[in-house]
């Protein structure tokens, strides 16, 4: 009987990164909308979109959901930016890093220029460490889920004994 040596098959950088850029939005997304339901924040999970559609439609159902489409699909840019640049930074930090880096450019720079939201000083406490804490959250599912998969992260899991990790 012979022994081949076992071939690991190469994750594609680009189809796992828009995998996980979907799902982020899908999930942080619908996370945003709950905070607002709950008026934990007084900024609307449609604020991404507002810049490109009527303030009349972005209060509608359909509004709504074109706002979490386009949460959505900025979660893939962001994802597929991740990918190109921090992919191989190992731990949770860059993501964490990578959420509060977003945060700060859309809520303090962006946004308000864009007509997205007012300007942050114009927010309560509850508003403004809720979108930290989402972004935070957010940017870590991204950071460490790509990291996870193309750095040796998997290695330092514990496997159960009498379990390989290979």
């Amino acid at each position: 009987m012979s022994h081949r040596p076992q071939i690991e098959e190469q994750t594609n950088v680009w189809s796992f990164a828009l995998q996980i850029g979907f799902f982020a939005g899908l999930i942080w997304g619908g996370v945003k909308a709950v905070e607002y339901y709950f008026k934990f924040t007084k900024i609307p999970p449609w604020f991404l979109a507002k810049p490109f559609f009527a303030a009349s439609f972005m209060n509608t159902p359909a509004g709504f959901w074109m706002g979490w489409l386009t949460f959505i699909v900025f979660s893939l840019l962001a994802s597929l930016l991740y990918a190109a640049l921090l992919r191989k930074v190992r731990g949770p930090w860059a993501g964490i890093g990578y959420g509060a880096a977003w945060w700060a450019l859309l809520y303090l720079l962006v946004g308000p220029s864009t007509g997205m939201m007012r300007w942050i000083y114009r927010y309560d406490w509850n508003t403004i460490l809720t979108e930290i804490s989402l972004w935070l959250v957010w940017g870590l599912f991204i950071g460490f889920s790509i990291a996870f998969e193309f750095t040796d992260e998997r290695e330092r899991e514990p496997t159960l004994p009498g379990k390989s990790s290979g």
